[in-house]
């Protein structure tokens, strides 16, 4: 018999060699029927998997993340089947599970697969998922994986297997189609119901622009069809909120072959935008008592070897630059917190100085491959809004606490109310990844799973995601449509202290190392902007929208009226154009809608001879006439109230 824990810390007795679903069964027929996957000891397993000792165990319904990985992926082997069906000839790269749905790697040779080919392979797919066939595992020995494969000529699957340890390959078969994989997946396709294939892309192999470019099939799946109905009307209302075309039709930032590929150019109006952001952080910050920094935007190599940037991120960074001096070189900075070290070592510090807070808004740069550049999501040149707290042990708690309380300033006064966190710790099982004694990792994991329980928020652990030089909380934000977006991250560090040998003099006139805190609300302003521009569709809150208001004259006759009025509205320190085209009035309005500009102020013949506006609020309507002096007055402490919201919490 076996121990198995489940997650409110009752225990159970079973067979030795029971699995997921019948420990399911045992506790409910309906769980039985609803459960998809199931994690032992941490890990997802499937749910026909034998568990040989005590463990613990959480079961997984479709609304668990872990069901979703395992739904998708075992969707990715029935493309490869479907596509393997289709076309004889056709290589296997690798087909995981993804955010949202899963895609699979193939060259097809001389036959490029194109999205026109998309729905022959989709009907092939609900073909073989009306077979319901069951994903049988096998455990095989390195040397029966390899001439499997090469009796294929699977050669992406040969160069996988001759990297991996022999004891440690595993196959999934499903009907005839037979895949390399580690897993998991669901028992059977039985309970997929619904397919799309989204889209068609190229990707180099093993993301490596040196190797064949291969085509890569999206797709995702669901238990039901009207989920999936569900989806792809959120895709369609995404495509709407689409950033680089919102971005482009507000002239907020745009891209330049001639520049380079991810390297954004900030327009006026985004660059307004942006700005604003910045002082709003900055505003924040100098309340917290944060001191703003300046550091270049390359450093000597060394620094980020003593770092253990390079090692981490040398590969990912633009070539090192070799200066007239001999074996001298300097990089592009992939990150801040070097430069900000050797501000700390400037000078002597005492236990009284700390902590000390030094913020920045410094760009990094990191040599994304091109085939991952998006937008402003994925660029090559970021910046981010970056602070580092050296503290003593003593202070770290309600340091980390305080920054905690900056991002939720910053997503209540952008309006990212709907958010999660997650506590993102060491690998257990792979240390190697990560700098530092256990002795200091488990102080900084401690800290934010104290942090979080004083808080009362609700974290979820994911293991394996920290930082290589300490842990850290992140904050996934959900957009007005659901999407999840990483944005805020909060990182403990006693590594980097250690790195650089900093130090400060302590009450016991001893020296001691300080430590560390890593943070930035908006995470780069790049992306952040970006995530925004999704979640409102471009109808920013009122204080940081680009234009506030337009005036739009009824005829030309009123055109130097209107002017006037907005002379007077820049000298009140209100964001505002003219529209004054040769256009009837209804046209304007239209135009403007479009715009998405809060406020339209209409101007004729009876406003000016009252030194009236007529005003009109984006997706409201007429709000009726006023003076313009007032309604300057009224926007001017609505985004007051807006900006100042915070400090009445």
């Amino acid at each position: 018999m076996i121990k198995v824990t489940f997650p409110d810390g009752s225990v159970r007795e079973y067979n030795e060699g029971v699995c997921g679903l019948e420990i399911a069964e045992s506790i409910s027929p309906r769980l039985a029927q609803d459960v998809l996957a199931a994690s032992v000891n941490g890990q997802i397993w499937d749910l026909n998997r034998p568990i040989t000792a005590d463990a613990t165990i959480k079961l997984h319904k479709w609304e668990d993340d872990e069901a979703k990985h395992a739904f998708w992926h075992t969707t990715s082997h029935v493309l490869a089947e479907a596509l393997q069906s289709i076309y004889p000839n056709i290589k296997f790269g690798i087909g995981p599970a993804i955010e949202n749905g899963f895609y699979y790697d193939v060259d097809n040779g001389e036959e490029p697969i194109k999205e026109s080919d998309l729905p022959v392979i989709e009907a092939k797919m609900m073909e073989l998922l009306a077979k319901k066939e069951k994903m049988v595992r096998k455990d095989i020995s390195k040397s029966e994986a390899l001439n499997y494969f090469k009796g294929r000529k699977e050669e992406y699957k040969v160069e996988l297997i001759s990297e991996l340890e022999d004891g440690t390959i595993t196959t999934y078969q499903q009907g005839d189609f037979v895949d390399l994989c580690k897993g998991p997946h669901l028992v059977d396709t039985s309970a997929i119901k619904a397919v799309k294939l989204i889209s068609v892309a190229g990707a180099y192999w093993r993301g490596d622009e040196t190797r064949k470019q291969l085509t890569r099939i999206y797709g995702i799946s669901f238990p039901k069809k009207k989920l999936l109905d569900e989806y792809l009307t959120l895709l369609e209302e995404a495509k709407k909120r689409d950033h680089r075309k919102i971005g482009k039709e507000m002239e907020l930032f745009a891209f330049s072959s001639a520049v380079g590929a991810g390297l954004p150019l900030w327009l006026p109006k985004g660059t307004a935008l942006r700005l604003r952001l910045e002082d709003y952080l900055k505003k924040i910050q100098k309340h917290f008592g944060y001191q703003q920094v300046m550091t270049p935007h390359i450093g000597h190599k060394n620094l980020y070897v003593t770092s253990g940037h390079y090692a981490k991120y040398g590969k990912d960074s633009f070539q090192p630059i070799h200066t007239p001096e001999e074996g001298e070189e300097y990089l592009l900075k992939p990150m801040n917190c070097p430069h900000h070290c050797e501000i700390y070592k400037f000078k002597p510090r005492s236990y009284k100085d700390l902590p000390l807070r030094f913020a920045e808004f410094g760009t990094v740069y990191r040599y994304e491959q091109s085939g991952e550049l998006h937008g402003l999501t994925r660029v090559r040149s970021f910046t981010q809004d970056d602070a580092h707290l050296y503290c003593r042990p003593d202070q770290l708690l309600d340091e980390f606490l305080k920054v905690m309380d900056i991002i939720q300033i910053i997503f209540s006064a952008l309006n990212f109310d709907n958010f999660e966190a997650q506590i993102s710790l060491r690998d257990p099982n792979n240390k190697e990844k990560y700098i530092g004694s256990d002795e200091v990792w488990e102080k900084a994991e401690s800290a934010i799973i104290k942090a979080c329980e004083m808080k009362g928020l609700k974290a979820k652990v994911e293991y394996g995601e920290a930082a290589f030089y300490g842990p850290k909380l992140d904050f996934m934000v959900k957009d007005a449509i659901g999407r999840r977006w990483q944005l805020g991250t909060i990182q403990v560090d006693y590594n980097l202290p250690e790195r650089f040998q900093l130090e400060y003099m302590g009450a016991d006139n001893q020296k001691h190392r300080p430590v560390m805190i890593h943070r930035a609300p908006f995470g780069s302003m790049e992306r952040f902007v970006a995530v925004l521009i999704e979640h409102t569709g471009g109808k920013f809150p009122l204080w940081l929208t680009p234009e506030q208001a337009v005036i739009l004259p009824i005829s030309e006759k009123y055109n130097d009226y209107a002017q006037k009025v907005a002379q007077y509205l820049e000298e009140n320190d209100i964001r505002v154009s003219v529209d004054d085209r040769n256009e009837k009035i209804g046209r304007k309005i239209r135009d403007n809608e479009v715009k998405k500009i809060p406020y339209m102020l209409i101007v004729g013949e009876k406003e000016e001879e009252n030194d009236e506006v007529s005003v009109r609020k984006q997706g409201e309507g007429d709000k009726g006439m006023m003076k313009f002096t007032t309604f300057a007055d009224n926007l001017n402490k609505e985004v007051e109230s807006m900006m100042n919201a915070w400090k009445n919490k």
